[in-house]
């Protein structure tokens, strides 16, 4: 069972990012620091995978120390997503894919590690209350909300269609 599980939320995962990427890939230059409701079209881009890298991780320490955030130290300053603070930050769609690379890659290899143990724990973000397994449904969830704020603006700004992809991405 534990099989069972880890291939689909590995599965999904991907699936869950492609479709942040085709916002992503498909967001007219002009568009990219356009408003997306009350904040602009890259910050949305990154807050969704800044979450997503949160609630990947086991704690907020564990994040924080991740070699990719020591290499981008100036990207990530004061952690200034995880307070309640008036986003100013923009970022470049260059920063954006390889933020989404980073994401990929550690979905797949936090999948693989979990343990039934593990995934039946509770998750050891501060404010999250339920289990590990949980929590990764939840993340997919939040980073989808973003991908339909996206998703909208583009069709609605530029007539651009985001493809939906799902489990069976592979075959897209």
């Amino acid at each position: 069972m534990l099989n069972i599980y880890k291939n689909l939320t590995t599965n999904q995962y991907e699936a869950t990012f492609c479709m942040l990427q085709a916002c992503i890939d498909r967001c007219p230059d002009a568009n990219w620091q356009a408003p997306v409701a009350n904040l602009k079209f890259s910050q949305v881009a990154f807050h969704a995978l800044f979450f997503g890298d949160v609630y990947l991780s086991r704690d907020l320490d564990s994040f924080r120390s991740q070699p990719f955030h020591r290499e981008h130290a100036a990207v990530f300053a004061e952690y200034d997503e995880l307070g309640d603070r008036e986003r100013k930050a923009v970022f470049e769609k260059a920063f954006i894919l390889e933020y989404l690379q980073h994401c990929r890659e550690k979905a797949v290899d936090v999948i693989a590690a979990e343990t039934a143990e593990a995934l039946n724990a509770q998750a050891g973000i501060d404010w999250i209350k339920f289990s590990q397994a949980e929590l990764h449904v939840y993340n997919m969830r939040h980073i989808h909300h973003h991908v339909a704020q996206l998703s909208l603006r583009l069709r609605l700004d530029t007539g651009e269609d985001i493809p939906w992809v799902g489990s069976d991405w592979r075959n897209v």
